[in-house]
């Protein structure tokens, strides 16, 4: 009888767990997707009805030039779900597996006018107009949906460690003027605010970035 009791009292905290858990996940996915509102990536579900919503962090305005020498700003990016990541056409370590990487979602949102992918370089001093177009025909990059930038480099280093919280390693981003090398993945949604942060050298990590776009276009 004793035994009888203690398994039924066991049985129900085990239920009443699982419960709570369950109920804890469902909550977090009725939330949708994080934010990311500062150098640690630290994920905050806020929902409309925050008081803090309207305080999330935004990309702000930016003015860079593309493979094409055409300008790309924050106009071009409006309504756009983008992937931002730091790379330059002379490295030969982490970054061809990022642009690897990153021409396996080009190819996936080929057809999808509403995505967009822009690698900034961090040696603006070197890649050029010129250098970036040789960069993207050697490696497909599609004008239009992968945007190649270059322009002034103290812009870009401030837009990338301030903004995107590009650093070397997770919450740390050095001085301005540090050389930048950063294997980071940015997904950034169509208000332009940080929704997600990924290995860009890893492949599988691609599939993840897919799922959270397809999350997002469901958002609006």
């Amino acid at each position: 009888m004793k035994k009888s009791l203690r398994y039924n009292v066991f049985l129900l905290l085990v239920i009443i767990g699982l419960t709570s858990a369950c109920k804890q996940i469902t909550e977090e996915e009725e939330e949708g997707m994080p934010f990311y509102n500062s150098p640690e990536f630290t994920p905050e579900w806020i929902t409309p009805k925050s008081p803090f919503y309207n305080k999330i962090h935004t990309i702000p305005s930016f003015s860079f030039t593309n493979q094409d020498g055409q300008k790309i700003t924050e106009k071009t990016v409006e309504g756009k779900i983008y992937v931002a990541n730091f790379m330059f056409t002379s490295c030969g370590s982490i970054c061809p597996r990022m642009t690897d990487n990153m021409k396996i979602l080009q190819n996936k949102f080929a057809n999808d006018p509403e995505i967009l992918l822009l690698s900034h370089s961090v040696t603006p001093e070197i890649d050029n107009v010129a250098k970036l177009k040789e960069y993207a025909i050697q490696k497909g990059c599609v004008s239009g949906k992968w945007h190649l930038l270059t322009g002034d480099k103290a812009a870009l280093y401030s837009l990338a460690k301030k903004q995107y919280f590009a650093g070397d390693s997770i919450g740390f981003y050095g001085k301005l003027n540090d050389f930048l090398h950063t294997e980071n993945f940015i997904l950034v949604d169509g208000k332009r605010r940080i929704r997600g942060v990924y290995n860009g050298t890893l492949a599988f990590e691609m599939d993840r970035i897919v799922e959270d776009i397809e999350v997002l276009k469901k958002e609006d």
